[in-house]
């Protein structure tokens, strides 16, 4: 089987991560139990899941020139990401604060950072998407450089996953250049203003789709084929921050492989569970035995 390559054009943030058996309502403080300094953004994110998935990956975005910037490039370089396009810009990185309580609920604020500075993609970096067999996107960067990655990925045959997380506009000229749309309720919601057992109106915007709903699984949808749910992976949970950046690398991944896009899925959701099984973000992403032995456990 030959490896995918996985080109992820998205967003780096330092994850600030505390844990405590209740969240805080607005305007209570709590007592928390636990603090860690992780490496996370959802691209990021995404470009360390596709390697510990399988993959060969490079990454494309934008790091500050402060401490956490130095950090997070050598974390996400040890993770064998290709950060060779990785830019640095004058001033601060992206920082995420993560709250997560006891039955593994969290509550991000994020601020970007050098990730609002990452447009104007260059030649180099638009070869490195053409290159790939799959290009992965979020949107935690600026859409025009997004659009600019799908259009470059589309000129070239390169498949394009979109995850369109967190939920905002997304342009028809985006739109037009996604082979794979990765959802969850409120991005779906945002993007149809239909309600998220309505699935299949995701096809109004492009042939093929996810909705991914928890522990409740997904919806795989697909223009001409009836739409499939595919079961959550039934495991303890602990901290569900990365899981939906585990399965959007996961399945791309997988379809880079030759998968049918329904088994795709399937593996996917393994990945997700595999990954709430553990506190934080990058850390973690779970490797592929791991995805693996969960993908095989019977249903």
């Amino acid at each position: 089987m030959q490896q995918t390559r996985v080109a992820v054009v998205g967003s780096a943030n330092m994850d600030l991560v505390g844990t405590a058996a209740a969240l805080p309502r607005p305007g209570e403080t709590v007592l928390g139990s636990d603090f860690v300094m992780l490496p996370g953004g959802k691209g990021a994110n995404q470009a360390v899941a596709a390697v510990r998935a399988g993959a060969s990956c490079v990454f494309l975005g934008a790091i500050g020139s402060d401490a956490f910037g130095v950090t997070l490039r050598a974390r996400i370089t040890a993770a064998g990401v290709d950060t060779g396009h990785l830019r640095v810009v004058y001033g601060s990185s992206g920082v995420a604060l993560v709250m997560v309580g006891g039955a593994g609920e969290n509550a991000i604020l994020v601020t970007p950072g050098a990730n609002e500075a990452f447009t104007g993609l260059t030649e180099g970096e638009l070869a490195a998407v053409r290159e790939a067999d799959v290009l992965v996107a979020q949107l935690e960067v600026p859409v025009e450089t997004v659009t600019a990655a799908a259009l470059a990925a589309r000129s070239a045959g390169t498949r394009v996953v979109l995850n369109a997380a967190p939920a905002r506009p997304v342009p028809a000229e985006l739109l037009a250049a996604v082979d794979l749309l990765v959802v969850n309720e409120t991005e779906a919601h945002a993007l149809t203003g239909r309600a998220a057992d309505e699935p299949a109106a995701l096809l109004d915007l492009v042939p093929r789709a996810v909705l991914t709903l928890g522990g409740h699984g997904a919806w795989y949808v697909e223009r001409g084929r009836p739409a499939v749910h595919v079961p959550a992976v039934k495991v303890d949970v602990v901290d569900s921050t990365a899981a939906g950046d585990a399965f959007t690398a996961a399945l791309a991944v997988a379809w880079g492989e030759g998968r049918e896009l329904v088994e795709a899925v399937h593996w996917a959701a393994a990945a997700g569970a595999a990954c709430v099984r553990r506190l934080g973000a990058s850390v973690a992403l779970p490797r592929r035995v791991e995805i693996d032995e969960l993908f095989s456990r019977p249903a």
